[in-house]
Order: structure tokens, then C-alpha cells, then sequence
């Protein structure tokens, strides 16, 4: 008798620019805007600073690469999960997922929202900090409104992808813009003995390093959803 089961599969509705967004979106998000003062006050100088930046871009494109090149091997959704999962078993991967789903993720959105209401209330509390209650209200309503959009449709979601991806460019173009003005202008006392008072340490060059790598985080966002790509491997 002919087996009429099919397979379940996801739609192909992401294209090269929700791609680009959903990586470039995610990677721009409130580390970018937080973490550059907590590296400058462990490190200790601008010069070892931006090696700090350096390196760790240095790092999430090598492993860019190598996220790339698993993406177009194993064409199946779930990122580091469906990679364990085919080349170590069922236990390494159920370990990994359940610490991902309890711990990590949890804590890296918690903590997204968090930066992000921050930023939103500041504006109506000029004269003092906000009340934590109401940070922390507008952080869960940031939460459960993207949840909503997500569950909502693909591409409803890529295009708000997209268009925070955007907004965040513009709003960073603007920043260095300014310090290109300051540098023309002859404001580079900072690059003078820019290596002066550098934390040498392992406890200061690990907080350095993570608070770098977070800002960096959501470079492997793609492979959550390489089902979902109309042309992975050209992705």
C-alpha cells in the first residue's frame, strides 16, 4: 500500500533581506549601546578597547564561517541543537536545549528588554532614575509583543525585522558621524598614549571579552530558521 504521509515542513517565506535583518537586527540590538562604557571601565584604555572590539570580531566571524558552512551541510532548523543532535545524540543535544530554553535564552531576553526599556522610559524621568516597576512593565510588554508578531506570520515579522534593522543603522551612522566630526575637529586626546592605565588581568580581559562577545550575539540567529530560507545555500 502506498504511503500517502507527508512530510511536515516549514514555508519558505524568509528572503535575502529578512536574512541580512534578522542576523544584522539581532546583532545591533542594546549590547551595541551598553556594553562599549562597561569594556572601556574594565580594560581600563581606549587603545586596549578597541582590541577588545577587534578580536572579538575577529572571533564571531571565524565562527560565522564555520556556522555557514553547517548551514549549507545540514539544511534542517534548530541552529547548534540539530548540529549536536547528527553529530553527537539525543543526550548532548536534550542537555543543551534544556539549558538553552531555561537559562540562557531567558536570561539574554530578560535582559534585551531590560537595556531596551530603559532607554524608552529615560526620557519621561530626566531629573531621576525610573521606578523599576515601570522599567520592568515595558520590558515584558516588549517581550510579549514580539512573541505576539512572531506567532503571528513570517513575514509580518520579517518586515518589522527589517524595519528595526534599519532604524538601528541610521541610528548608529548618526553616532559615528558624530565621532568623525569630533575626530576632524582635532578632539583626539583620547588616542594620545591610548594604551595608559590598561587593566592587564585575566579577571578584566574575561569581563572585557564577554561584554564584547554579547554585543556581538545573534550572528548564528539564521541557522534557527534554515527551513524557512528560500535559497539556503546561497544565503
Amino acid at each position: 500500500m502506498e504511503d500517502k504521509r507527508q512530510k511536515l515542513s516549514l514555508k519558505r517565506d524568509v528572503g535575502l533581506a529578512g536574512a541580512v535583518s534578522l542576523i544584522g537586527g539581532t546583532m545591533i540590538g542594546s549590547g551595541i549601546f551598553m556594553s562599549p562604557q562597561t569594556v572601556l571601565y574594565t580594560i581600563g584604555s581606549p587603545g586596549a578597547s578597541l582590541v577588545v572590539w577587534a578580536a572579538c570580531g575577529l572571533l564571531v566571524i571565524m565562527a560565522s564561517f564555520c556556522y555557514a558552512e553547517l548551514g549549507t551541510v545540514i539544511r534542517e532548523s534548530g541552529g547548534e541543537y540539530i548540529y549536536i543532535l547528527r553529530t553527537s545524540g539525543p543526550v548532548l543535544a536534550f542537555l543543551l536545549i534544556f539549558s538553552s530554553v531555561f537559562f540562557v535564552r531567558p536570561a539574554g531576553v530578560a535582559g534585551i528588554a531590560l537595556s531596551f526599556a530603559q532607554y524608552v522610559v529615560a526620557p519621561f524621568y530626566s531629573d531621576c532614575a525610573p521606578p523599576v516597576v515601570v522599567v520592568k512593565c515595558v520590558a515584558a510588554a516588549a517581550i510579549i509583543t514580539l512573541a505576539t508578531v512572531n506567532c503571528l506570520n513570517v513575514r509580518f515579522s520579517m518586515s518589522v525585522q527589517v524595519f528595526f534593522m534599519v532604524a538601528k543603522v541610521l541610528t548608529l551612522a548618526v553616532i559615528i558621524l558624530g565621532g568623525v566630526v569630533m575626530l576632524v575637529r582635532g578632539h583626539n586626546e583620547n588616542f594620545k598614549d591610548s594604551f595608559a592605565n590598561t587593566n592587564v588581568g585575566i579577571n578584566p580581559i574575561g569581563i572585557a571579552f564577554y561584554q564584547g562577545l554579547w554585543s556581538y550575539d545573534g550572528w548564528n540567529n539564521l541557522n534557527y530558521v534554515t527551513e524557512e530560507l528560500k535559497r539556503p545555500e546561497v544565503r
